[in-house]
């Protein structure tokens, strides 16, 4: 397999508040902001999108249970590398996010912070330590 592109969509339970949220977090505004999707590119092949519940629940109706029930819940984890985790940090904490774990040493080799998103979603900024 040979992968050329990553868009990972989460589901969210108010866009445009996950809008704002991530447009704080990311320092960037959507590439695209329409009813029922938003799109930030993060990288060149690399973009984040949030959709709403209600709107993914129209395509998964009867095979999965509805999005809405895991609202809070931790479903995923964006893991980022950054240049400055202090700035991330504070940055973060500024934009609203709810601190899960100080900025730590782990043992796995990085130093990272952990928070989540509106909806529980997991955000981590690292650093690898040196």
């Amino acid at each position: 397999m040979h992968i050329q592109f990553i868009h990972t969509i989460l589901y969210v339970a108010d866009q445009q508040l996950s809008t704002d949220f991530y447009t704080k977090l990311l320092r960037k505004n959507p590439e695209l902001n329409v009813p029922g999707m938003t799109e930030f590119l993060l990288a060149e092949n690399f973009k984040l999108g949030l959709m709403p519940n209600n709107g993914i629940a129209k395509i998964l109706t009867g095979k999965t249970p509805h999005p809405e029930s895991g609202n809070g819940i931790p479903r995923c984890e964006l893991y980022f590398y950054v240049k400055d985790i202090e700035l991330e940090f504070t940055n973060a904490v500024n934009a609203g996010a709810k601190l899960i774990s100080d900025i730590q040493d782990r043992t796995w080799g990085d130093k990272a912070c952990y928070f989540a998103d509106p909806d529980g979603h997991i955000i981590a900024f690292a650093e690898k330590l040196k």
